[in-house]
């Protein structure tokens, strides 16, 4: 009412978002009673009302489950869709996927990258990879550090997985080769970090001290 907006429509658009937002039926409780993640929910109903022109979000989905961060962010790009600027702050690396226009990476209220999702994977360079190994035996796993030397690290990740850190400079496909000549079976390779994280990490350690 306070935009102008008469009686029943703001009624009607009110109970709208709450049910676009997963809230229909707890219209009728007070939200004090909200639990942290309806609270979320609630707030971005509330931000979205009256189809602002600019919309400020601070860790949207912070707490929320994927089911719920992923309606947040649905209705967050409608919004931008139909002409909405849109500034998105996050420490979920990953849900700018397919979502962000446009990235920039702060730290310490300096700007260290400013650019497309596309570009950002460009400073993205991959150092930790959970490895999937047929090993006999733990004592295995001695011989597979000494076979691998000054490429990396290797340390149990549990489950029959070890974890590899590649030094800097070294190359994967070396790593890997080295940990084979032990006639070990690797299974599978697959990065711990998504690109995301690693480019962002990346930034970061670039950063001035």
């Amino acid at each position: 009412r306070l935009q102008g907006m008469p009686r029943r429509r703001a009624i009607e658009r009110a109970r709208e978002l709450l049910a676009v937002v997963g809230l229909a039926a707890a219209a009728g409780r007070r939200a004090g009673e909200y639990s942290h993640g309806m609270q979320k929910r609630l707030s971005v109903a509330r931000a979205l009302l009256c189809d602002p022109p600019v919309l400020l979000v601070d860790e949207a989905t912070h707490d929320l489950d994927p089911d719920g961060a992923a309606r947040v962010r649905s209705l967050v790009r409608a919004a931008a869709d139909r002409g909405a600027a849109v500034i998105w702050a996050t420490q979920r690396l990953d849900e700018i996927r397919g979502f962000a226009d446009s990235v920039t990476v702060l730290r310490r209220g300096e700007a260290r990258f400013a650019g497309t999702v596309a570009a950002l994977l460009e400073h993205a360079t991959p150092r930790r990879h959970l490895l999937q190994l047929d090993l006999d035996a733990a004592a295995t796993v001695a011989r597979l550090k000494a076979a691998l030397g000054p490429l990396g690290r290797l340390s149990d990740a549990g489950g029959g997985h070890l974890l590899l850190d590649l030094a800097d400079g070294a190359d994967l496909g070396a790593a890997v080769a080295a940990i084979a000549s032990t006639g070990t079976r690797v299974v599978a390779v697959r990065q711990e970090r998504s690109e995301v994280e690693e480019a962002f990490l990346s930034l970061v350690r670039e950063a001035p001290a």
